[in-house]
């Protein structure tokens, strides 16, 4: 019985070129902040304090997503052998319950003003809501590329997201508001917006609770990786298989290979070389087991 580790070290840490791009996103969403919260209770507008309230989401998503990298670069230790790189799943996961309470909310605020509609100060609201959409798109911009790579940096590119679409409905709220005089119209837009974020709120949730949780990420087709272990030559069987990630590039494999008559260092490498083009695994544990081993373990098959 042999044991073979393997490690790549790419993804442990987020790089120091993402967390300039999330203080810079962080200090323009932040002063527009402090504008917007101003001028929704000057206009009166339920669509300008919900677009707001994603605002301020945004604030605290990417101020945790930029601690999350600073923490994420501590080295591990004795009480934490894989280090705090799962903080990033940490800052996801309060991100997109934020998410939830913020548009339950705005969708409750709206109902109670169908019975009570406010009177809007179409205007200002314009002008509010552009410079917020620019804002976004500038922030969005920032973070796109990052949002590939990070679950965390892809929670608070999501916020950024549902406000810049929010910004939009603010935009056309604003306009047929001036024009119509119809007041009703903020509220739409306010529960809109709040409709249009859930779904992908609940996304991210269920992305960052299966990482907790430990379960298979959701790019790994078990079945075929199982199936590509089998193929190879000598291989007998195979048990203890396990996937699962640290965050949300980190992904970790262990499994025994049954494979009495094969040379261990040679199907090691065979079976690394499958698991990292194929599958994108690169912290990987096997164990190749004996004839007498995997008669004891068939069972687990």
């Amino acid at each position: 019985m042999s044991e073979h580790h393997d490690h790549d070290h790419s993804h442990a840490v987020v790089t120091e070129e993402n967390s300039k791009k999330l203080m810079f996103a962080l200090g323009l969403t932040t002063t527009f902040l402090i504008v917007e919260v101003i001028a929704a209770f000057m206009t009166q507008s339920l669509a300008l304090l919900s677009d707001a309230a994603h605002m301020f989401t945004d604030v605290a998503a990417l101020a945790i997503a930029l601690a999350a990298i600073k923490i994420g670069k501590k080295a591990a230790d004795d009480k934490r052998t894989f280090g705090y790189q799962r903080f990033e799943i940490l800052a996801a996961l309060f991100n997109a319950m934020m998410l939830f309470i913020v548009a339950i909310y705005i969708v409750y605020e709206a109902y109670q003003r169908f019975n009570n509609p406010a009177e809007i100060q179409s205007v200002g609201m314009l002008i509010v809501a552009v410079i917020g959409l620019i804002i976004n798109l500038i922030s969005m911009k920032i973070l796109v590329s990052s949002a590939q790579e990070s679950l965390n940096v892809k929670g608070a590119y999501l916020e950024v997201l549902s406000d810049a679409l929010g910004s939009v409905g603010v935009i056309i709220g604003a306009i047929v508001i001036y024009f119509t005089q119809w007041m009703w119209v903020d509220t739409v837009i306010a529960i809109l917006i709040g409709f249009w974020v859930l779904p992908r709120t609940w996304v991210l949730l269920k992305q960052s609770i299966n990482i907790l949780l430990e379960g298979v990420p959701e790019e790994i087709d078990i079945e075929s990786l199982r199936n590509d272990l089998l193929m190879l030559e000598g291989v007998e069987g195979i048990h203890q298989l396990k996937v699962w990630a640290i965050s949300s590039k980190n992904i970790h494999l262990t499994a025994h290979l049954i494979a009495p008559n094969s040379d261990s260092d040679q199907l090691y490498q065979k079976a690394l070389e499958v698991l990292k083009h194929n599958h994108s695994i690169t912290e990987i544990t096997l164990q190749i087991e004996n004839t007498e081993c995997s008669i004891l373990s068939r069972h687990e098959h």
